[in-house]
C-alpha cells in the first residue's frame, strides 16, 4: 500500500482529498503546516508527498527546497491556486515532479499520482549513463563530472534523462515540453532552450561549441554520448 502526505491547510480540501485517496486504497497522513511536512516527510517514509504552496509558517516553495536539498527523493507533486507560467516553473526547477491548478477534480489528480508512480519505477533501474566526464545516475538522480557531484535543478536532470534515454535521436523542443514539463504545461520553447544553455555549462567542456547537446536548427536537439 503507498502511503502519501497531504500537506493542505484548507480543511475541507484536506479533507476531500484523504477521502478519495484512501477510497483508492492509498494510506494517508494529512498536515496543515509547511514546519510539520518538513518534520514528517524527514523522519516517516512516504512514497508521495501532495505539496500544496499556501502554507502557514513556511510556503511550499520553501518546503520542497528544503527537502530536496536534504537529499529527500520523494517524488512530489505540488497543489497551487497560482497560474502564473513563473511560479510553476520555480516548482518544478525546485524539484516537484508535477504540479495541479486548483480546482482540480479527483480523476486528474488520481491520473497524475499514477504517472509520478510509473515513472518512479521506470528510474529505479539503477542505470547509469556515462558521457564524456559526467555520468547521470538515474537511481540516486544525480549528474556527476570527473567523479564530483554536480549541482542542477530537478528539471535540468529530467531534461538530461529525457536526452540520454533518446540518445542519437533528434528531439523536437515540442516533445521535450510533452516528457520534462508535462501535458498542459503551456510554456515557449525559450523554456526549453534557457534549461539547455544551463545543462552545456554543467556537462560541456565548451558550452560554445558543444559535442553532446546538439542543436538541430529549426527542429530542436540531439544527444551524442
Amino acid at each position: 500500500m503507498s502511503r502519501i502526505l497531504i500537506v493542505e491547510d484548507e480543511p475541507g480540501i484536506a479533507f476531500a482529498l484523504e477521502n478519495d485517496l484512501q477510497t483508492e486504497g492509498y494510506e494517508v497522513a494529512v498536515v496543515a503546516d509547511g514546519v510539520e511536512a518538513v518534520s514528517r516527510a524527514r523522519s516517516e517514509s512516504f512514497d508521495l508527498i501532495l505539496l500544496d504552496v499556501m502554507l502557514p509558517n513556511k510556503d511550499g516553495f520553501d518546503v520542497c527546497r528544503e527537502l530536496r536539498r536534504g537529499g529527500l527523493r520523494t517524488p512530489i507533486i505540488m497543489l497551487t491556486a497560482k497560474t502564473q507560467e513563473a511560479e510553476k516553473i520555480l516548482g518544478l526547477d525546485l524539484g516537484a515532479d508535477d504540479y495541479v491548478t486548483k480546482p482540480f477534480s479527483p480523476r486528474e489528480l488520481r491520473a497524475r499520482i499514477r504517472a509520478v508512480f510509473r515513472r518512479g519505477v521506470a528510474e529505479a533501474g539503477g542505470e547509469v549513463h556515462r558521457f564524456g566526464r559526467c555520468e547521470l545516475d538515474l537511481a540516486r538522480f544525480e549528474l556527476r563530472r570527473d567523479g564530483q557531484r554536480v549541482e542542477a535543478t530537478h528539471t535540468e536532470l529530467k531534461l538530461l534523462t529525457a536526452f540520454v534515454r533518446g540518445r542519437g535521436r533528434v528531439l523536437t523542443r515540442e516533445h521535450l515540453l510533452e516528457e520534462v514539463w508535462g501535458s498542459g504545461f503551456y510554456v515557449s520553447d525559450r523554456v526549453v532552450d534557457n534549461h539547455i544553455v544551463a545543462l552545456r555549462k554543467k556537462i560541456e567542456d565548451d558550452p560554445v561549441a558543444p559535442r553532446h547537446l546538439i542543436g538541430i536548427r529549426g527542429v530542436g536537439y540531439r544527444f551524442e554520448g
